[in-house]
Order: structure tokens, then C-alpha cells, then sequence
């Protein structure tokens, strides 16, 4: 048995590096909304779906307890509703405007081709959030065969889902012949869930936290504690490999492709880091 498919995530993954688009476009509608969230904040819940991510910062504590006296009263799902309406399009602007592909992603996707893999994807994205994402993807060279959209399934990440979605739309089965790629713990999980090998990209995405600028301008010693950080919650989610970004990733399915030749199976091996 070979890997048929991989399903990349969007941003942090594929695109945004750092996945900046999500945390921007919420700070900028809960401040609207006269309750500022700190950067912490947004990305503790990164890779849900985006209203159940809405939800999940609004039941914390203090967030609540501002809301409550911003508004007078606790949330509501009408209150969710209203910041959804509003996030759309901030998300969608966002988005757009942080679209650019992760460097080295085109090579991989070369490499993939070689290899007789098939590329599908999955996002905590709305349909809606997609609209200008996806033809400036396609625009750089990327346009996944596949693309399942948060709201499209019964329940979003952590659920295996999406993915199972993906691959059914593609054919693919059974999922262990599928590798799943994402910046976020809760990608993983979807992953382990599906039945997926998965891969955790630890520069580019939620966990990092930085612009390519600011990645690149840290030393050496802090570059590599923040990637063991990063690479360690990746583990704990159930990760198999952990890479910098998509453009390690060939080395990440070597590895998978060795352990699938042994007859190992998603999770029977401790995760692999190829951080250095």
C-alpha cells in the first residue's frame, strides 16, 4: 500500500504564512463589537470551524464577562449570529490580501505530482471566506482537486469529518492511504480521527504565530525552541511527523512511506521530528 492523497489545510498551511487573516479579522470584529481579544486569544481555538470558534472565545470567562458588560447581557446565538455576518466579509478581505502561497509549496506540489499523489484540502473557512482565496491560489500555481468548507459537514475540526469528505470526493480509500497536513493541534486531531497519517507544519502556521519577515529575523536558538514548542503540542494532538512548512514535506512522507512498507499503521510510531 502507497499514499494515494494528501488534504493540505489553507492558511498557515498552504497559504498566509502565519496564519495571520483568521486573527486579524476577528480582533477586528469583536472590537467593533466593543470586546477586544488579544492575539491568544483567537488562536487557542485556530482550525474550528469559524462560528464554532466565535463560540468557543466567547464562552471564555472573560471574554463573557466583558461581553456581558459591553452588552448588558450574556451572549446569545442571535449575538453569534450578528458577529458571523460581520466576520464574513472581514475574513474573505483578509484573506484575500494574505493569500500568498507558503514559499517552497509549489516545489512540494511538483514533488507530489512525481509521486503519483493526489492533493485535496480541507478549511476551517467558510465557502463564502474562499471566494477570492481560491482563484488566487489557482492564479500561483495551486488549485487542489478538492476543497471541503467549514458548514459543509455536520460538524467541523476536531471531527474527522471534513477529511472523510475529501476523500470521498476523491475516491481514495481506505483513509490510511491518505496524509493530512495542518498548522493547527486541532487539524491534527481531525487526522488521528479520520484514520489519517498526519503531518504538523510548525513555522508557518497558528502555533508561530509570525510573519515570514519575523520568522526569519529570529535567531537561530529562539527559531529552534519555538519549533520544539510547536512541535511537542503537535505530538501530544497525535501527529506523526512534524515539518517546518509544506516546503519539508517530501522528507515527512518518506518517512510515512517506510513505516506503511514495515505494515505500521497511523499513530503506531512515536511522532518524528526533522525540525533541524
Amino acid at each position: 500500500m502507497t499514499i494515494a492523497a494528501v488534504l493540505f489545510d489553507w492558511a498557515g498551511t498552504m497559504v498566509d504564512f502565519g496564519s495571520r487573516a483568521p486573527v486579524a479579522a476577528m480582533q477586528r470584529v469583536f472590537t467593533a463589537a466593543g470586546v477586544p481579544v488579544s492575539d491568544a486569544v483567537v488562536r487557542r481555538y485556530m482550525g474550528q470551524a469559524k462560528r464554532e470558534h466565535v463560540e468557543a472565545m466567547l464562552a471564555e470567562e472573560d471574554v463573557a464577562a466583558r461581553w456581558q458588560q459591553a452588552h448588558g447581557s450574556e451572549w446569545t446565538s442571535a449575538d453569534v449570529d450578528r458577529l458571523m455576518d460581520e466576520l464574513e466579509p472581514a475574513m474573505a478581505a483578509e484573506a484575500v490580501a494574505t493569500a500568498a502561497l507558503i514559499p517552497g509549496a509549489l516545489d512540494t506540489l511538483a514533488a507530489l505530482r512525481a509521486r503519483g499523489i493526489r492533493v485535496g484540502s480541507t478549511t476551517g473557512y467558510t465557502r463564502t471566506m474562499m471566494a477570492g482565496i481560491v482563484p488566487r491560489a489557482a492564479e500561483q500555481g495551486y488549485a487542489p482537486e478538492v476543497i471541503v468548507c467549514a458548514g459543509e459537514t455536520a460538524a467541523g475540526r476536531p471531527a474527522p469529518l471534513m477529511l472523510w469528505k475529501a476523500l470521498v470526493e476523491m475516491g481514495v480509500w481506505p483513509a490510511c492511504r491518505a496524509v493530512a497536513i495542518d498548522d493547527a493541534n486541532v487539524g491534527i486531531e481531525a487526522g488521528r480521527h479520520a484514520g489519517c497519517w498526519t503531518v504538523g507544519v510548525a513555522a508557518s502556521g497558528n502555533g508561530m504565530g509570525l510573519s515570514l519577515a519575523d520568522y526569519a529575523a529570529l535567531s537561530d536558538d529562539e527559531r529552534m525552541a519555538r519549533l520544539r514548542g510547536v512541535a511537542e503540542g503537535f505530538a501530544a494532538a497525535g501527529a506523526d511527523v512534524v515539518v517546518p512548512s509544506v516546503a519539508d514535506l517530501s522528507q515527512a512522507l518518506d518517512i510515512i512511506e517506510a513505516r506503511i512498507a514495515t505494515g505500521l499503521r497511523p499513530g503506531d510510531e512515536e511522532c518524528a521530528f526533522l525540525l533541524d
